[in-house]
């Protein structure tokens, strides 16, 4: 197999903790090179990956035979170098947010699709542990009909601004808690939100979205939420899963460990972590799958060699917009939103 030469746009702290390890480590994929023009960057980048040559823009990236790019930059400059690696005929990677309004991300993903040029976004969060355990759970009919979606990203950091280069806490979280809520429960029908923040950026979101399939989807994301609730709760007809703490990948990538060091201890959670399954006031733990943030980047070289769909289709990401800009109006409305 010919590895897939793809590489990144930005060595923030996105670039080079949750991208740079995981495509140094996928199978099938070269890590061609990273574009920033700072010295600083350039230093993180030579002593965390010293045979990785960084570029000075996306063109050189390409000239030297880049055949992919991940973009991993300020939320708001998502799309315009998206259309200019759409320009340049390298198939792309868009972190989340996708873009600041579903306008935009209708753009890039109509462009792409008119040139012929793949495009995907990395809505790592498919392939969180607790996320593929509940698939697991409601492919066995363990929970019964799920009523339910209760989710949750939840920090007490009151001294902190939401970080401006995910564009507030409504398209950083939200993107995540908006993806996986469609993932597993189709397309909403109408959205309601509240949003708060002390800033030019809100800080605490609630948003509720009534699923054309029945279910009753409830997003939280703040940073200023003294007592996080649990991470997931999703009550059914027969039983209730809940999940109190977070995905382990994220911390793992936070502390340097990555799928090359680690093998098959990459996203395995420990037992005292685990979900529990109630059907009353007792529950028992389950089995938690495997994280696999590490499957992203194989499965997307494969598309690019023409052997697999894109890991995550981008009209999937501009759904999920159009929820986001709904959640807006709603909040400054106080209405609920038809979609």
């Amino acid at each position: 197999m010919t590895a897939t030469r793809i590489g990144l746009v930005g060595y923030g702290s996105g670039g080079r903790i949750f991208h740079a390890p995981l495509l140094a480590a996928a199978d099938g994929v070269e890590f061609a090179g990273v574009v920033t023009r700072s010295a600083e960057r350039r230093a993180e980048l030579a002593k965390g990956h010293r045979d990785v040559p960084a570029f000075d823009s996306l063109a050189d990236l390409a000239a030297a035979g880049a055949q992919a790019v991940t973009i991993s930059t300020p939320a708001a400059t998502h799309a315009a170098l998206a259309r200019e690696a759409i320009a340049l005929g390298l198939a792309v990677v868009v972190d989340k947010p996708f873009a600041l309004d579903a306008e935009a991300a209708r753009e890039v993903t109509t462009l792409a699709a008119d040139a012929g040029v793949l495009l995907s976004v990395y809505q790592n969060r498919r392939w969180d542990s607790d996320l593929l355990t509940l698939r697991r759970l409601i492919g066995e009919g363990a929970l019964g009909e799920v009523r339910r979606f209760e989710s949750r990203f939840e920090r007490w950091a009151p001294d902190r601004e939401p970080p401006a280069a995910g564009g507030g806490t409504l398209l950083d979280f939200g993107a995540h808690l908006v993806d996986q809520a469609h993932l597993l429960f189709g397309p909403a029908t109408r959205v309601y939100a509240e949003l708060r923040g002390d800033g030019d950026l809100d800080d605490d979101v609630f948003v509720a979205l009534h699923h054309a399939s029945g279910v009753e989807s409830h997003l939280w994301g703040s940073w200023r939420q003294a007592a996080p609730g649990p991470r997931l709760r999703v009550s059914g007809t027969t039983g209730a899963y809940i999940v109190d703490g977070i995905d382990g990948q994220e911390a793992a990538l936070k502390a340097g460990r990555s799928p090359a060091d680690l093998g098959d201890r990459w996203g395995a959670e420990p037992e005292h972590v685990w979900g529990r399954l109630y059907r009353g006031a007792t529950g028992a733990p389950v089995r938690s799958e495997r994280g696999r943030w590490d499957t992203y980047y194989p499965a997307f070289a494969a598309a690019v060699r023409g052997e697999a769909p894109v890991p995550v289709d981008p009209w999937d990401s501009v759904r999920n917009m159009d929820v986001l800009d709904a959640a807006r109006i709603s909040a400054t409305t106080g209405e609920t939103v038809g979609l």
